[in-house]
């Protein structure tokens, strides 16, 4: 477990963090994870994206409690060839906020945070 993390993370636990912005123009540093062995945490919302289109955005209790959620991000898993993650507000309402933002979000040319 610890040696799929530090493959993850690279050297010295270093994860690669990017910049996206969302459709409100708001910038969003988002943490690139491994396609194929990346886990759904709780308290994390999850961007899934083929190149610079996002297929679906969401967290752990949208895949396990809303079915229409859970078809999206199963065709979304197949089609994607990113993950990135942030951390998700407690408040729903943010939560909705956040991922109709991040739905229509785009990369930011030459652009990444550290």
């Amino acid at each position: 477990m610890v040696a799929k993390l530090e493959q993850m993370r690279g050297p010295a636990g270093f994860q690669r963090t990017v910049s996206w912005r969302g459709k409100s123009g708001r910038a969003y540093p988002l943490t690139l994870h491994r396609l194929d062995d990346f886990l759904l945490r709780a308290g994390t919302l999850y961007v899934v994206a083929n190149g610079a289109m996002v297929l679906w955005v969401g967290t752990d209790a949208d895949v396990i409690n809303d079915q229409q959620s859970r078809a999206r991000f199963r065709l979304a898993i197949d089609c994607a060839d990113r993950v990135f993650s942030l951390d998700a507000p407690l408040d729903d309402v943010e939560k909705m906020t956040l991922v109709w933002d991040l739905e229509g979000a785009e990369p930011e040319a030459g652009l990444s945070a550290a």
